[in-house]
């Protein structure tokens, strides 16, 4: 799950080597969080959100794949 979103989130940003993902695992769900550079925020949230909610659906369907729950943060 982490390569999944860092992967696409470095396709997204202009400044691909700034892209960290952390995992925050725990019993029945792990927390993605997804660190860009600042300049890069509004690329990885996309208008009104669209482009973070496609990929928390991606995220979603390929962890219930695997029986587990992932959220994704994006942090600032």
């Amino acid at each position: 799950m982490k390569d999944l979103i860092k992967y696409i989130a470095q396709a997204l940003v202009d400044n691909p080597a700034e892209v960290s993902v952390n995992e925050v695992e725990g019993n029945q769900t792990s927390v993605l969080e997804l660190k860009v550079a600042k300049e890069d925020l509004g690329k990885v949230i996309g208008k009104q959100g669209r482009t973070a909610r496609a990929m928390r659906t991606i995220l979603s369907a390929a962890s219930a794949k695997v029986k587990k729950r992932t959220v994704l943060e994006i942090l600032e």
